[in-house]
Parts: structure tokens; sequence; C-alpha cells
């Protein structure tokens, strides 16, 4: 049987990582009962490390800024900006379109403009974008709003994605091989497959560092995938692969 201080290194490993876990995850990690990491959390939170949060918790100091929403739009911004607009123009006025908090569909929102389709979000940063748009409709998600990634999470935001219905869904992900796609963020997992039912077209927007990269959360195979939006240095191999599988695959024009 493990250790309390085990599992409490452990613990701290894991949200190092993640940044941000549910207990279920937690549990699973570490193979022990919720009632177990629940109570191993408390004592973590007094030692000031971590902060309990609504069905989970997160890290106080992150190591890394990789999750950071800030970051991450200034990371391959002419790719990114390049894929928004390809991606925008696959969207039509009338089509009700799911925006997930990626930074690179950031960029597709930006390029939307006078179209003005209804949206629904979990990502601030999109929310702002429209805040004073008075043409655009914005269905926001509930959640717990996580400042860093700038997103709302939680069961409340998983909740909100499977009570509606969109024609399209525009996705990120923090990786793509032959095998699906993957994302390096459990929280976003659960959300991302409540998009992927929702909606009737499914497109993918990644750069091509995204290409050959497997994260730690396994999120679809290419079944609800229609679409993939790249940028011009995506891998030629596997962008042929993909397509082989039935996936239109647009590569964006360099800007």
């Amino acid at each position: 049987i493990m250790q309390a201080e085990e599992r409490y290194s452990r613990i701290e490993n894991h949200l190092q990582k993640v940044e941000f876990a549910s207990l279920d995850e937690l549990s699973e990690q570490l193979d022990v009962s919720v009632s177990t990491i629940r109570r191993d959390l408390t004592t973590l939170e007094k030692e000031g490390n971590i902060r309990r949060t609504h069905g989970g918790a997160r890290i106080v100091q992150p190591k890394t800024d990789d999750f950071v929403f800030a970051t991450r739009n200034t990371r391959k911004t002419a790719e990114k900006d390049a894929i928004g607009k390809a991606c925008a123009s696959l969207i039509n006025a009338h089509q009700t379109t799911i925006l997930d908090a990626g930074s690179t569909v950031y960029h597709v929102a930006c390029h939307l403009g006078q179209k003005s389709p209804p949206i629904i979000t979990n990502s601030i940063p999109i929310t702002n974008l429209f805040s004073n748009n008075n043409l655009t409709e914005v269905v926001v998600t509930g959640g717990i709003i996580y400042p860093r990634l700038e997103v709302l999470v939680g069961p409340l935001a998983v909740e909100s994605f499977s009570k509606v219905h969109a024609d399209i869904a525009v996705m990120s992900a923090s990786g793509i091989t032959t095998e699906g796609i993957y994302n390096s963020h459990a929280l976003l997992i659960d959300i991302q497959k409540e998009m992927l039912r929702s909606a009737d077209k499914v497109i993918c927007c990644m750069d091509h560092t995204k290409f050959d990269r497997r994260c730690m959360f396994f999120l679809t195979d290419f079944e609800p995938i229609d679409c993939i939006v790249t940028d011009s240095k995506a891998p030629m191999n596997l962008v042929e692969e993909l397509r082989k599988k039935g996936i239109e695959v647009i590569t964006a024009p360099d800007a």
C-alpha cells in the first residue's frame, strides 16, 4: 500500500504536469479512493502548494508557462493567423459554431468578422472578443474560470456542451498522429468529447508543430473528424495519410 508521503509527492508531480486535475483523475492516477484523495488534498492545501477547487485541485505555482493562453498566443502567430483565416472561410453566417479555448481557435474567431454566426464557447478571450459586438450571439458555458488557460472548465462546462447542438465545432489539440488526436490537459478532454458529440461537423485547427506528436491524453480517433486545417509546414507524409483516411486536410497558404 502506498504511503501518504508518496501519494502527496505523486499528486504534486501530476499537478505540476497538468496544473489542474479532478478528484476522479487523481484517484485513477494513484489507484486510491476519491475519499483518500480528498484527505490528501486537504493536507497538501495546508502546506500551501496546492489549492482545492470545486471537484479537484490546482497547483499554486506552476513551473512552466506552457498552458498560459497569453504565452501560447504569441507562438507561431503567422501560422495560426493563416489557419484562422482559412478555417473561418469554411463557416457560414447562419451556422451555430462551437469554438474551443485553443489559441489557434481564437484566431478563427478573429476572422469571423461580419459573418457573425451564433457562437458557443468556454473561452474567455473569445467571449471578450465578442462582448461589444451587437451582431454576434454568444453563448458562454458555465464552469470554473481557470485563469492561466483563460477557459471555463469542470462539470458545469461539460454539462453545458452536452445540452447544446451546433452545426460546426472548431477545435484545437496538442498533438496528432496516424492513431488520432491528443490533448495535454485532462480537464479539456471531457469538454472536447462533448463538443464532438454536439456538432454535425468537426474541424480541427492545428499548426505544424502538433503533427507527429503524442501527448498525455488521447482525445479521439478520426471517426468524428471531418476536416483538419493546418499550415504549409505540416509534414506531407502525415497529411497524405490523413487524406487516405477520408479526412479533408486544408493547408492554409502562407501569409
